[in-house]
Order: C-alpha cells, then structure tokens, then sequence
C-alpha cells in the first residue's frame, strides 16, 4: 500500500521521531524535512509518499516501542507519541466525506498515485518565499 502524508508545519520535529519509529533506522527522520506544500488557506505542510509494509496502519496507531537500534535513544519518545496522536489515517471508501490536511493533524492518505492523494488532501506546491530555505521553484 502507498501511503502519502501532509503533516503541518508545527508538527514536523515531533513526526520525525514517529517515522523514525514506524520506519527502518534513523534515516527516516528525514521523512519530512521542509514544508514546501500548501493548502488554499497557505497552511504548511511537509509531505511524503511511500510504500509501507502490510502491518503499517496497526504499527502507527497501536502502542509505540522503541525500535531495537535505538539503543542510545535517539528517539524522543513523547515526541513521536504527540505526532502519533495527530495522525489521521484517510478512508476514501467513506462516502461524503472530504479528507482535506488540516493544520490540526497528520494526514496519511492511501491510494496507489501520489498526485491523486494530493490532490485529494487539497495540498499543492507552495510559492517561492525570497530567502526561504527548501522553497518551492515555480
């Protein structure tokens, strides 16, 4: 299952601790680096796609251990707990229900084309902003 995900702005130190979690190593920290996308409203977000494993949905909303390679606890654990209760997982199998990115939560949203769930979520390409790191070239 491919999965993307538009986190807000605020959230992102906190959500870089839960990939690291749900993810494979320290590496996925860099799951969500700048928020460089945007709702019509000019919210934030960081956004990912990627394919996760079968057990994806119960490992992000089941309760969070520290994964074995994190022995020197480079995980903050109240971090990811705080991103993981900010994570909404998408159903567009509901009828009548609009699952927008909202700066009040995480949205991971499943469907096999990236630029559909995008579009789904209502998140686009943010404008350049002159001097802003990790901005969008148009």
């Amino acid at each position: 299952m491919r999965l993307t995900i538009a986190c807000r702005e605020a959230l992102i130190p906190d959500a870089r601790h839960l990939a690291m979690i749900l993810g494979y190593g320290p590496a996925d920290a860099d799951t969500y680096r700048e928020a460089n996308w945007q709702d019509a409203h000019g919210n934030r977000y960081a956004v990912a796609s990627t394919l996760v494993r079968g057990t994806f949905v119960e490992d992000a909303t089941g309760p969070l251990t520290r994964p074995e390679w994190d022995a020197d606890g480079t995980i903050d654990m109240d971090a990811a707990r705080r991103a993981q209760a900010a994570v909404v997982l998408a159903d567009p199998s509901q009828e009548g229900v609009e699952w927008r990115a909202s700066p009040d939560r995480i949205l991971a949203y499943p469907d096999d084309d990236a630029l559909v769930a995008l579009e789904a979520m209502g998140v686009g390409p943010a404008p350049e902003v002159e001097g802003e790191p990790g901005s969008q070239r148009t």
